[in-house]
């Protein structure tokens, strides 16, 4: 018989074959692998389409030699036997068509669930991929290995390297941060599923902090298979941090001192030492210089926190710079005859006009005012000028004084929180809220912006910038 027992077998065998090819190849395909396993599955598949084609050939040269046969018989009882062989024949070449056309048709159909299920897997892996060098967060990937599987482009910007995934390098070779191998080594021994480390890399200009989280990937044996590292950026926050105590330290120091002064001075009216009403009136005095000191404070910090948050009521309205700054030149004039300070005022413009909040305003240029008389040697000179620039359509206030300067390292901070300059801090007392202030009230509420320049031993000119009225700015065009 033409079908038999071993082409059966082989048959068999070269099917198998070609499934066990077309697996490979799926798995190469999806999750990778080397030209070994792909020449492998090549092989096995071209292997299986070779023997099938020569079991057909066996199968043809089998019909002809029946034909053949049945031609060449003489007796009616070779024609029989040669009929019966031919049907049977037959229905084992139908069989057998049946069989292949079933298996053709199921592995056509497996064929095409696996090239969808490569699609998909080939979609979620681009996916996962997206995100992963999506994130602003640096991550790292090791394997068992301790070689580099993935980094997303945060993590090659922070360690400067480019990560080439077709080939494995030990972590060690890229990532050139000891402290962040170590505790990856760490975490790889102790097997923690998540940790939190707090790691500071060393960049230009300054250091930044992360929030270091490492977690260990197991598999369903629970063995270790990776480390992944997640890097986020917390060098802001604990700046924030730093600020949040620093601002808590000296309110409290600041709330302190006008206290104590005004406890003490009370207890000593309690207990009667105020002989006399010139005593009395100067116990009174000091208490409530230092209450209004504390109420300043206490202004000052609300009207920061109401500026930031919002919620400080605005009552803009043109108004005349120059006014403003006569008004507040009055207000500071006594304290400046004090130290005998010569304040020289600007010349009054008539298109000066800006749209703005006249009490906000009038405490920017007291404010700008009250530190340069402060931080001025006595006999020295304040110079207020006020002038308007058509092309920029900007009014620009500089109060400029000749006093002992800011040393250029601290000019960035000094309209910082409760910043003061460490130099100057003996010249006289303060809260290190006035710039601030100033800063708040002239760019964030009504746009404008604020500069300062300075020579050490020379003086320092502290300025703001504010958009023109845009009447008083026509009329200008006009006139």
């Amino acid at each position: 018989m033409i079908v038999t027992q071993s082409n059966k077998t082989l048959s068999l065998v070269l099917t198998a074959a070609g499934l066990a090819g077309v697996i490979l190849g799926f798995n190469t395909a999806v999750f990778g692998g080397s030209a070994t396993l792909a020449l492998v599955a090549w092989f096995l598949a071209a292997t299986a389409v070779v023997g099938l084609s020569f079991l057909l050939l066996r199968v043809y040269g089998a019909v002809r030699d029946l034909a053949l046969s049945l031609q060449d018989s003489k007796s009616p009882l070779d024609a029989v036997r040669v009929s019966a062989e031919v049907g049977a024949v037959w229905d084992a070449i139908r069989r057998r068509i049946r069989e292949g056309t079933d298996k053709m048709e199921r592995l056509n159909q497996q064929n095409q669930d696996l090239a969808l299920q490569i699609l998909l897997l080939r979609k979620q892996k681009q996916n996962a991929q997206a995100i992963i060098y999506g994130i602003r967060d640096a991550v790292l990937v090791v394997d068992s290995g301790h070689c580099l599987v993935i980094a997303n482009q945060a993590a090659e910007a922070l360690f400067g390297f480019q990560f080439d995934p077709s080939q494995l390098h030990p972590a060690a070779e890229l990532v050139r941060n000891p402290d962040l191998l170590a505790l990856m080594d760490k975490s790889r021994q102790n097997r923690i599923r998540h940790v939190r480390h707090e790691l500071t890399v060393e960049r230009s200009p300054e250091p930044t902090v992360f929030d270091c989280i490492l977690s260990c990937v197991t598999d369903e044996k629970d063995q270790l298979t990776g480390i992944v590292a997640v890097l986020h950026d917390i060098t802001r926050e604990k700046e924030v941090s730093r600020m949040k105590n620093d601002f808590v330290s000296h309110v409290s120091h600041e709330l302190k001192t006008p206290l104590a002064s005004i406890n003490a001075y009370a207890e000593m009216l309690v207990d009667g030492e105020a002989k006399d009403p010139q005593t009395l009136q100067q116990f009174c005095s000091v208490i409530q210089t230092q209450a209004q000191r504390l109420n300043r404070l206490i202004e000052d910090i609300l009207n920061i926190s109401r500026i930031e948050s919002g919620l400080v009521k605005i009552n803009k309205q043109p108004i005349s710079l120059s006014m403003v700054i006569h008004d507040a030149v009055e207000m500071i004039r006594s304290f400046a005859q004090e130290k005998n300070i010569t304040v020289h005022t600007p010349p009054s413009i008539i298109f000066d006009q800006v749209y703005a909040d006249k009490d906000m305003m009038t405490q920017v240029v007291i404010n700008l005012l009250s530190n340069a008389v402060k931080y001025t040697p006595k006999q020295g000179e304040v110079t207020v000028a006020c002038e308007v620039n058509d092309s920029d359509q900007v009014v620009r206030v500089q109060v400029t004084d000749t006093g002992v300067g800011i040393p250029p390292e601290d000019l960035p901070r000094l309209f910082e929180k409760f910043y003061r300059v460490e130099a100057n801090k003996k010249m006289a007392k303060g809260t290190g809220l006035g710039l601030n202030l100033v800063k708040q009230m002239v760019e964030k509420v009504h746009q404008g912006k604020v500069f300062v320049r300075s020579t050490p031993g020379q003086g320092s000119t502290f300025g703001f910038e504010m958009p023109m009225d845009a009447l008083a700015a026509a009329a200008a065009t006009v006139s």
